[in-house]
């Protein structure tokens, strides 16, 4: 890699060794006050991971927006550089999926897990295998990597600042219009909707999410509303 990735205004690189995860990285830098913006990422031959610091001015529950917000990031940088005939589908707890298999995910963590609280900080992470290791073809076949799927021409430098810009994009019109294009374009997007699912151990059906992107599950004669920040994982 001889060029540093190359970030919209308002955001800044901050590349890390293989061996660190560039998730908890930037929830340490965040929880010690880095500039929002700040992408903390690693590049390697058989994995891209990122993670954007941000500073929400909501309390916790809306500001859990921002997963579903980089997951359609996330879909619309690849499907700008990946062959048209590639498919990207969001899991509501963050899943990847690639042409139907499972290829990376999304996480979360904030500064708080009270839902009604400012969180201060909030850090959403992508991790997308480029190349399966030790396993031959087959072998998992609900598991796969970018460069299984027909997009080995696809660089992982290009794909992290085009899903930086595309991101950002999604922020700004969250920002500006309450989330209603957000909803309308996550919803197409989303994996597994009207289907039976598993979500903490409760099974039901996957009925859609509400103003938050709480899940609506549909157990039996109740539908449970399950908060999506119930995803979001510690610091």
């Amino acid at each position: 890699m001889t060029e540093a990735p190359a970030f919209p205004p308002l955001m800044q690189g901050h590349a890390v060794d293989a061996g660190i995860d560039p998730f908890e990285k930037a929830g340490a830098m965040a929880a010690l006050g880095c500039d929002a913006g700040t992408i903390v990422y690693s590049i390697g031959v058989n994995r891209l991971a990122a993670a954007l610091v941000m500073a929400p001015e909501v309390p916790l529950e809306e500001a859990m927006a921002m997963l579903p917000t980089c997951g359609v990031g996330f879909q619309n940088a690849l499907g700008a550089l990946a062959p048209p005939e590639v498919a990207v589908h969001l899991e509501w707890a963050g899943g990847l999926r690639v042409n139907g298999a499972s290829c990376g995910r999304l996480r979360c963590t904030a500064g708080t897990d009270d839902p009604k609280a400012m969180p201060g900080w909030l850090v959403v992470g992508f991790e997308l295998p480029l190349i399966l290791l030790g396993t031959a073809p087959g072998d998992q076949p609900d598991q796969t990597a970018l460069y299984e799927e027909g997009c080995a021409d696809v660089d992982p430098t290009d794909m992290l600042e085009s899903w930086a810009r595309h991101t950002l994009v999604w922020i700004t019109r969250w920002e500006d219009d309450g989330g209603r294009s957000l909803h309308s374009e996550w919803r197409g997007l989303a994996h597994d909707m009207g289907e039976e699912v598993e979500i903490d151990g409760k099974t039901g059906t996957f009925l859609g999410v509400d103003e938050n992107f709480g899940m609506l599950l549909r157990c039996g004669e109740t539908t449970e509303l399950i908060p999506l920040s119930s995803v979001l994982e510690t610091s």
